[in-house]
């Protein structure tokens, strides 16, 4: 019987076209653009400026604060401007701007193939080696990573979990890199429970990707303390709680972070980060995505420089199809339409997908019919069809008794619903004005 998560969740079609492709490095292009934002917390500093010269590797805007992340260049060249840009989200944001020349790293990086297992740095060394790398979260929610790993005092972790489910429709940059970067993984997961002074990881893949979980399952041998978990393919299993509910059956209270019951969540792209950061020293300046759709060309898996516009991405596999009706940044349930090509690739770019006319629009919007689908599949236990009222309606008090902060937005409800009602558009508008509400309370 394989684990899996208690409450709630659903089974779209997978849709995982791209899971064959190798991971291919895409070319650097003439310009990059960098938001000084890519993360959760304070933008960063910008501490170059016009015409300075920059290589590859070298930090150009220093964290602002305890929750936020340095950003590096990820090429060599000369900042053309320091200005604002409009990124993924639809709103301008400040970037830095560089024209590229030539590709010459810092000389600090250790760019060999070799694999590097001796794990010398100390547990506070690896925490502020990773705050200086500018490592986030690189399942999406780009939380940055050395603040996970800072436990606050009077909790203690017990156990690492590295959520390498990619549950989302379509993705397959996490299964890419586990098959073709394992060891370096496993690795970083141990440097990670250095860090947290524990001696038990579980990584966590569904049972969809067989081949990454016999892979891991062979190397996992040679590192101790670490176990491969097969879970039952069941959206969303890659949600933190919904994680740690499938991996060590422990329910996190509402408000709580995982630490609450012992528990640190790391995607497994982070784990391959922290890997070079602390062992080949090498800042996030790049990271796998996956480009794919029904009607594209060539569905891949592509390694591409922070800042590189969508646009060349979209180029490298073949080309816009022609009957394109969305191009969604992530997947089809949580990720969002962009606007325009024109906008650069970020820490948070898990994949891109384009969508064909006939599945991008939406159907019409009935009145709901009360059968309770959204509640039986939601993994929060919430009612969304409430939610949605009282969002549409203002009722902010009545949102946030009933626990509209603990949605995870995973859009479960939304695909489930026969009326085709936008449930978790209108619970994302209540959730951000009670969160506005209760942060200008404190």
């Amino acid at each position: 019987m394989l684990k899996t998560f208690s409450l709630g969740g659903i089974h779209p079609a997978e849709n995982k076209l791209s899971a064959s492709s190798a991971i291919q490095v895409l070319p650097i292009p003439e310009t990059v653009s960098i938001p000084i934002s890519q993360h959760i917390g304070a933008p960063a500093t910008p501490v170059v400026k016009k015409n300075d010269e920059v290589k590859v590797g070298q930090l150009i805007a220093k964290s602002s604060g305890f929750v936020s992340a340095n950003i590096h260049s990820s090429v060599s060249g000369t900042v053309f401007k320091v200005d604002d840009i409009m990124d993924a989200s639809g709103f301008r944001k400040t970037s830095i701007i560089i024209k590229v020349d030539g590709d010459e790293w810092m000389e600090t990086i250790d760019r060999s193939e070799d694999l590097v297992k001796e794990i010398s740095a100390g547990k506070e060394e690896i925490i502020k080696k990773i705050a200086e790398a500018g490592i986030v979260g690189l399942g999406g929610a780009t939380f940055p990573a050395h603040v996970k790993l800072s436990v606050p005092p009077g909790k203690t972790a017990e156990v690492l979990i590295i959520n390498a489910v990619e549950c989302e429709p379509y993705l397959t940059s996490d299964h890419r890199v586990m098959l073709e970067k394992g060891d370096e993984v496993l690795v970083g997961t141990q440097i990670l429970m250095k860090a947290l002074d524990v001696d038990r990881a579980i990584v966590g893949i569904e049972n969809n990707k067989p081949d990454a979980i016999a892979h891991l399952t062979k190397l996992a041998g040679n590192y101790k303390g670490i176990e491969i978990c097969p879970l039952k393919t069941q959206y969303p299993q890659g949600g933190e709680k919904q994680l740690i509910s499938a991996t060590i059956k422990r329910e996190i209270p509402s408000g709580a972070l995982p630490i609450e019951v012992g528990a640190v969540v790391q995607n497994v792209g982070t784990a391959l980060a922290v890997y070079e950061a602390i062992q080949k020293n090498k800042p996030l300046f790049e990271r796998v995505a996956t480009i794919t759709g029904k009607s594209l060309k060539n569905p891949s898996n592509w390694k591409f420089r922070i800042g590189t516009p969508v646009k060349d991405l979209i180029d490298a596999a073949g080309g816009l199809p022609e009957d394109t009706g969305k191009i969604v940044g992530g997947g089809p349930m949580m990720g969002k339409a962009l606007t325009t090509v024109d906008v650069p690739l970020t820490k948070g770019s898990s994949g891109l997908l384009l969508l064909p006319r006939e599945e991008a629009v939406r159907k019409e919007s009935k009145p709901c019919i009360r059968c309770g689908k959204c509640v039986s599949v939601c993994p929060m236990g919430l009612e969304p069809f409430l939610l949605m009222v009282l969002a549409d309606k203002k009722e902010y008090d009545r949102l946030e008794s009933d626990a509209v902060m603990d949605c995870i937005e995973c859009g479960s409800c939304s695909f489930t619903c026969p009326a085709n009602r936008p449930l978790l558009d209108y619970i994302r508008l209540g959730k951000g004005k009670v969160g506005q509400i209760m942060r200008s309370r404190k």
